[in-house]
């Protein structure tokens, strides 16, 4: 059975008790305090049976026979009341604080963990799975998982008034007390029969949840091309289409809560009339006194407190259920890259980075890279090249560890990536990728993500990347705020913004995966110029199109459907290579292009 289909009644039952153990678990204090709260509250409550009790003999009924009532009675009467209340008071206080603690602290936990474990998963993980299924996971399914936090210790508190409630009818009246509690197989029949109609609409719910929210992810993300193509009408009937289906499975889930609630709070009323239908005649025939008749009563529906709430309490686990059950899985995924222990070192001099007989393939996919081996000499410039599809990309993606290879190894100074400590490779390598990501931060956050560096330092790493003079422009220079994806900025200078964050950590390998293709010739082979002066013995892996950013390169790596075809100079691989001279010719005289 899969994760997102309907389960059986008694599992849900079984494994909506299952979370709450966990919630229990790690949140015992906060837990305690609030159910000895909710604990106070229900037996201040039966207390108030018995007040009203004792008031109806010994000051109502004499009350009404004589004709007149002592003023002391009164205020003995009003005091007991208001000390009831005050104490219950202070139980209704620590209940629901508690239970607000203890689910936002569960929540809070959830998602630090969602979190972590999507930073922890390869990029080969993330490329099965809708960005709107993730965002739905850490989310709405989050919130879902403990939503039964919040009734629950008013509904294990609420034991303690069940149990001094009951224990009092069968005192005060036996057979009342056997009417009574008749309402308490009903109410656990009513609680079955709703949660299994409900539980297949909760999955159904949390399922729609993720896939509107990745049909909004990707309308939004790609405004770009649904307003040139002009498909705002289409994007709007499909967003528009499941939120009515998910509207139309919560409006049936509601109308189940509907049809419930109203069983669950009238079923304490009727075994109310019962308990007077048959306290008449005991009353009559001299077996109950009046007072016993109206204590059972109220006790009743006193009673009719925790069995709502219980009420409450599994009502939520069919969705609770399935929210944990998403988020689980998630946390349970495997795939995690494994770290050795080695660390790099810091010397000044470039990194040397081996790639030997490197093939790599997505799963259930084809083979992008077979069998790849080249070197980077310490300082040395290191171009790939290759056609659309060509593996350049995923090269990249293994040099810089995000996914391991299949077969082959990659090395740096001589230790397998693998080998390395966790964060070891982000401390002396960078990759600036083609699409450049920009926080909606400053100018200075953006380049510095909190690392400890100067303001001259980034000036001179954005003077580098030829963006000290746009980002000076800005109203606030460095303090400028950028907005979400760097919205106020053009393509070149939002590369050339990640291209200042890798070199202002002064890295020993920079990769550098088309880096440059959105800013123009000129400001390219400026950028390259400084990065030969200022990156001193820095390595260089660039994966480039332009034949003058080829031509720059110390060695040019020719990559054809996942191989090496050739290795050499530019000017070597322009005389012996045909296919590459085609490719890189292409530019200049795309007729030539097949």
């Amino acid at each position: 059975m899969s994760d997102d289909e309907p389960t059986p009644q008694r599992a849900t039952t079984t494994d909506g008790f299952k979370v709450l153990g966990v919630a229990i678990r790690r949140e015992w204090g906060v837990f305690t305090l609030s159910t000895l709260g909710s604990a106070l509250f229900g037996a201040l409550t039966v207390a108030d049976a018995w007040v009203l009790g004792w008031s109806t003999d010994h000051v109502l009924v004499p009350a009404l026979r004589d004709g007149e009532i002592g003023a002391g009675w009164l205020w003995a009467v009003i005091g007991l009341f208001v000390a009831v209340a005050i104490l219950r008071a202070v139980g209704v206080v620590a209940r629901r604080l508690g239970a607000g603690v203890m689910q936002f602290r569960m929540q809070a936990h959830s998602r630090r963990a969602v979190t972590r474990q999507y930073l922890a998963l390869p990029l080969a993980w993330h490329h099965r799975h809708p960005t709107g299924q993730l965002l739905s996971n850490a989310n709405s399914d989050v919130e879902a998982s403990w939503a039964p936090i919040a009734p629950l210790p008013m509904a294990v508190g609420t034991v303690a008034m069940m149990v001094i409630a009951v224990g009092q009818m069968f005192w005060t009246d036996v057979v009342l007390a056997s009417v009574a509690i008749l309402v308490f197989p009903a109410v656990v029949v009513a609680n079955l029969v709703y949660q299994r109609f409900s539980s297949p609409l909760m999955t159904r719910a949390q399922q729609l949840r993720a896939e509107l929210s990745g049909i909004a992810h990707e309308s939004f993300d790609g405004a770009l091309v649904v307003k040139t193509l002009g498909r705002e009408a289409e994007e709007t009937t499909r967003f528009q289409d499941k939120a009515r289906e998910l509207r139309d499975v919560n409006i049936h889930a509601g109308r189940l809560r509907a049809a419930f609630d109203p069983v669950l709070a009238a079923l304490p009323n009727v075994g109310v009339l019962a308990v007077l239908a048959v306290g008449v005649g005991r009353v009559s025939s001299g077996a109950a006194e009046p007072g016993d008749v109206v204590q059972i009563g109220f006790l009743l529906t006193i009673v009719a407190f925790p069995i709502r709430s219980f009420g409450w309490l599994l009502g939520e686990f069919p969705r609770s259920v399935v929210g944990y059950r998403r988020v689980q899985r998630v946390l349970e995924a495997t795939g995690r890259l494994a770290y050795g222990t080695a660390r790099t070192s810091r010397e000044a001099t470039g990194a040397r980075l081996r790639v030997d007989g490197v093939s790599y393939a997505y799963a259930d996919g084809p083979t992008l890279l077979d069998g790849v081996d080249f070197e980077v000499e310490p300082g040395r410039t290191v171009a790939i090249v290759g056609e659309t599809a060509s593996g350049k990309s995923t090269l990249t993606m293994l040099l810089a560890r995000l996914v391991d290879p299949d077969d082959g190894r990659i090395t740096l100074d001589d230790t397998d990536l693998r080998d390395l400590g966790a964060g070891e490779w982000a401390r002396v390598a960078a990759l600036v990728p083609q699409t450049a990501f920009v926080f909606d931060d400053s100018v200075r956050g953006n380049v510095t993500l909190g690392a400890d560096v100067t303001d001259d330092e980034v000036w001179s790493a954005l003077k580098a990347a030829q963006a000290d003079g746009f980002v000076a422009a800005l109203p606030n220079g460095l303090d400028t705020t950028l907005g979400e994806r760097g919205a106020s900025l053009s393509g070149g200078q939002r590369q050339r913004l990640a291209l200042a964050r890798a070199l202002v950590r002064r890295p020993r390998l920079l990769i550098l995966d088309d880096a440059t293709s959105a800013v123009d010739p000129e400001v390219e082979q400026r950028i390259l110029a400084a990065l030969r002066s200022d990156a001193g013995d820095t390595s260089l892996v660039v994966v480039a199109y332009r034949k003058a950013t080829i031509a720059l390169a110390d060695e040019v790596v020719h990559l054809e459907d996942g191989r090496i075809r050739d290795r050499g100079t530019h000017t070597e691989l322009l005389a012996r290579d045909e296919s590459y001279a085609r490719l890189v010719n292409a530019y200049e005289t795309p007729e030539t292009v097949q």
